[in-house]
């Protein structure tokens, strides 16, 4: 939400602070006449004559309040506490709800209803109102507020409600056009004249008692909290610059139209007045002019020996540590210019450097590229190589610059960020010496055009050269590219003969004919796949009944599954090379999509560990291989979400932290389907249910009795457990996974525990008030509780872990940043905020000692927050099931 500044400009946002607080209300009275109880009814009552009520006096009535939205119920329901009534219905009861102002919808409505007591048990409706807290020109409601009462019913929550607590169409009476006065006074409409004002306010409470005597309606008042300014809701920013015209005073009625503004841009509020101003968004002429007279006297080499003093070098150093998303102002811009020949010496001022140029100054252009950015060497990290090929940077020579980073990097480490530098090709140009061409930026307004052929960075030829040379890297580009061509024009045409040239140059090497093979061989395995999936789907047979049914299939040899014509590297891990399916051990899972488990067959092979151990001690894993393939739904974030895991995995073992983190292999073949690894495990809501904790579950295959200190647990199992316990509930937080229930939470009998379906990122949740730590009191009772010494080194391997992604923070968002055009569900929502999400999560304007602070106070106040949660999905699942 925001405030309209119209009637101050020079408005502060820390005098909005109050907006962050709970929203409040206070019920004063109600106006009107309440029928009061009769002797017949009384009489009939047996609990009332019991109680000895007498109907000498106002009756028993109490208020119950309760927010909604969209028909929904966000709060539980608020009564007013029990008061005598010696006159009239006067309550002053204050009502605090708990939910704060920014997280109200444009639809928050809050019911009242009256209720007055008719025996123990027994209240009966006096009348009903729904109070929307937003008019219809999207601003909160404050001050006091006149709702009308609808007698003999409840108030009614729906969007269309039948007991609105403004009639329309009603004539307004003498008190509703006083009110309104009284309004206009308190706003400063009306000018202040205390001797006046005294009598004014005398005689409209004489006209007040006067006119509740003659009328038969209800009216229940509320007092809203009165805000510096008004309060406009808003969701998401508007695309067209509004200026709010410092207007005291309602515009003339003759004054319909404003030259050179839109009709349709002029709002009807005569306090917020909407134009449209073309120069808003461009810069400075002045500013312009005088920033190229300042800097022609130093495009040669007069400034080479300028070294900056303390201050200088202290606004430089802060500048250095800004993240990606932060812009530089003028005085920034023009500091690193003046220093620029000395910049070099800090490896992480390059990107803020070439930020500070102005490129549509050809000859200032020249100079940074040609002479000053060769000063950089080989010193440019590859988070920096990565963000100078995003979408901030178009001119070719520095995207060449990162592309030659890059190829300082070996296949392992080009392979944790091959998905973002596949996304990067849409910023670069791609084509051969013969055949250029031209592709449009989606989503990109201030860029028309990716430069022509001639102007290519070499992004393309370089991943398409190493994607030749090794085999695993190759298998990956591939399936990355052919869920790309699928994108619209002009961008899957431009993927699609980035896939020729990588194809071309396949059939140009010595093996390269039987690696095309293998990849036509893959995609056959795929579609075979896809077609049984899309089947058992549409099938209205029982599961067992498609279980038997898939078994055969696969059993069938003329389908070439069980074995395979030859070994195959399977498309989700490559370095997995596959000979048969089991068709045994396959089957189809109990839920909404029934995706396929499928058991691979596999040959003696190794695979390199992730870590940095040395490559001549690699590590087998099982024989067996199953997957898990999916038909009807978008795999895509969860393949973005395993990629970080493992990115951040290896940063941490970088830092000697090593939290036995266990990323599974995700891979979608298109934007519907995919495979996934299947992890023998189970979740933490069948062990609960199966063995009553999580500790009885780990003693079951690796119970220890001499080790007391884990609780009768092998002491490698607790704390494998432990630690990834700590590293997920970190890797959770900073990309903000949400929907965490029990049935997503696994837990492996070797005591790997690990998260699953990542279909909610970026602080998204389906339930309300989620927890920015992700920790379930099951996990904690598994580590001996709160005050145990598992839990205390929990505690401090979060710190830990959360500090070492923090210093490499600028890696991560590059690399997010990067996926912003990819079509990731929760990034396409608000593609603009996906990298701000992110960062906001590392505290970055923080110092290291405030932010673990912080992280600590998240982590301590989360820990059992999630246990309703939970046990509400549970019996949605038992009801579903």
């Amino acid at each position: 939400m925001q405030t309209d500044p119209s009637r101050d400009k020079d408005y502060s946002f820390a005098r909005l602070c109050d907006l962050k607080s709970h929203v409040a209300l206070k019920i004063t009275s109600l106006e009107g006449s309440v029928p009061r109880r009769s002797n017949t009814d009384s009489l009939k009552d047996p609990d009332l004559l019991h109680a000895g009520l007498q109907n000498d006096g106002p009756s028993d009535l109490y208020i119950a309040c309760q927010l909604w939205a969209n028909g929904i119920e966000y709060t539980l329901p608020f009564r007013t506490a029990w008061k005598d009534f010696p006159r009239g219905y006067s309550w002053n009861y204050t009502v605090v709800l708990p939910i704060t102002y920014p997280s109200l919808l444009l639809a928050s409505q809050i019911t009242f209803t009256i209720w007055d007591c008719h025996g123990a048990g027994k209240p009966v409706p006096v009348g009903g109102t729904t109070m929307s807290l937003f008019t219809a020109k999207r601003t909160l409601k404050r001050g006091q507020q006149r709702l009308y009462v609808h007698r003999n019913v409840e108030a009614d929550p729906r969007p269309n409600s039948t007991t609105p607590s403004e009639i329309e169409g009603e004539a307004e009476d003498e008190m509703g056009r006083l009110e309104r006065l009284v309004k206009e006074f308190d706003r400063g409409d009306i000018v202040k004249i205390d001797w006046l004002d005294r009598l004014a306010f005398r005689q409209i409470e004489k006209a007040h008692s006067v006119e509740s005597s003659k009328s038969d309606k209800l009216y229940l008042y509320v007092d809203l909290p009165k805000f510096d300014f008004p309060v406009v809701f808003s969701e998401q920013e508007s695309s067209i610059p509004v200026l709010p015209a410092p207007i005291p005073h309602p515009l003339p009625q003759n004054q319909q139209h404003v030259s050179g503004v839109p009709p349709h841009l002029l709002s009807s509020d005569p306090y917020l007045w909407r134009t449209y101003d073309p120069d808003a968004w461009r810069e400075n002429p002045v500013e312009v002019k005088h920033r190229k007279l300042l800097r022609s006297q130093r495009l040669g080499d007069e400034g080479r020996d300028l070294k900056p003093g303390p201050a200088e070098r202290d606004r430089l150093n802060e500048i250095f540590r800004l993240p990606p998303t932060s812009s530089l102002s003028a005085l920034d811009k023009d500091l690193l210019w003046k220093f620029r020949f000395s910049l070099s010496r800090s490896p992480r001022s390059l990107t803020k450097f070439l930020k500070c140029v102005t490129w549509s100054d050809p000859v200032e252009a020249k100079q940074a590229v040609e002479k000053l950015l060769p000063l950089w060497g080989q010193e440019v990290g590859m988070d920096d190589a990565l963000e100078l090929l995003g979408p901030g940077f178009t001119d070719k020579r520095v995207r060449a610059f990162a592309v030659k980073r890059l190829e300082r990097a070996d296949d392992e480490e080009l392979l944790l960020y091959l998905l973002q530098l596949v996304q990067a090709l849409k910023f670069d140009s791609i084509s051969s010496s013969t055949d250029l061409m031209r592709v449009s930026k989606p989503h990109r307004k201030r860029d028309t055009a990716i430069p022509t052929g001639e102007e290519d960075s070499g992004l393309a030829q370089f991943l398409i050269d190493r994607s030749i040379a090794n085999p695993v890297l190759g298998t990956t580009f591939h399936w990355y590219l052919m869920i790309e061509c699928d994108a619209g024009q002009p961008v899957g045409k431009m993927y699609a003969k980035v896939a020729f040239r990588f194809h071309r140059g396949l059939s140009e090497t010595s093996d390269g004919a039987a690696q095309r093979d293998i990849l036509r061989r893959q995609g056959e395995l795929v579609e075979a796949l896809s077609a049984r999936s899309k089947e058992i789907r549409s099938s209205k047979d029982s599961r067992s009944k498609k279980i038997e049914k898939l078994k055969s299939y696969l059993a069938d040899s003329k389908h070439n599954l069980s074995p395979l014509p030859a070994a195959l590297p399977l498309p989700l891990n490559p370095r997995v090379t596959v000979t048969a399916v089991t068709p045994d051990k396959s089957s189809v899972f109990k839920s909404n999509l029934l995706p396929l488990l499928i058991w691979f067959e596999t040959t003696d092979f190794n695979r390199y560990p992730e870590d940095d151990s040395s490559p001549e001690t690699p590590i087998s894993i099982t024989p067996d291989y199953p997957i898990i393939f999916k038909n009807g739904d978008d795999l895509r974030q969860d393949q973005l979400v395993i990629q970080l895991f493992t990115l951040m995995d290896r940063l941490l073992r970088k830092e000697n932290l090593d939290l036995r983190l266990s990323p599974y292999s995700v891979l979608a073949t298109s934007k519907t389907e995919g495979m996934v690894q299947f992890v023998p495990s189970k979740s933490l809501a069948a062990i609960m249910a199966e063995f009553g904790s999580l500790q009885n579950y780990l003693r079951q295959e690796h119970a220890d009795d001499g080790a007391l200190g884990s609780y009768g647990i092998e002491t490698g199992v607790m704390d494998t457990f432990v630690r990834s316990c700590a590293g997920y509930s970190v890797l959770t937080y900073v990309l903000g996974v949400g929907d965490r229930h029990l049935d997503n939470l696994m837990l492996a009998p070797d005591g790997h525990f690990f998260h699953v379906d990542f279909g909610y990122i970026l602080g998204r949740d389906p339930k309300p008030y989620p927890p920015p730590v992700k920790v379930c009191k099951e996990m904690v009772d598994a580590m001996g509780g709160t005050a145990s010494a598992h839990y205390a080194r929990f505690q401090s391997l979060c710190y830990t872990a959360f500090i070492g992604l923090r210093k490499n923070a600028n890696l991560i968002l590059n690399l997010v940043a990067l996926m912003v055009d990819a079509g990731i569900q929760d990034i396409q929502s608000e593609p603009d905020k996906a990298v701000w999400k992110v960062q906001e999560k590392f505290m970055l304007d923080l110092s290291e000692e405030d932010a673990i602070k912080q992280f600590e106070a998240l982590l301590n106040d989360t820990s059992y927050l999630t246990i309703v949660f939970d046990r509400i999905h549970d019996l949605a699942q038992y009801l579903r099931d």
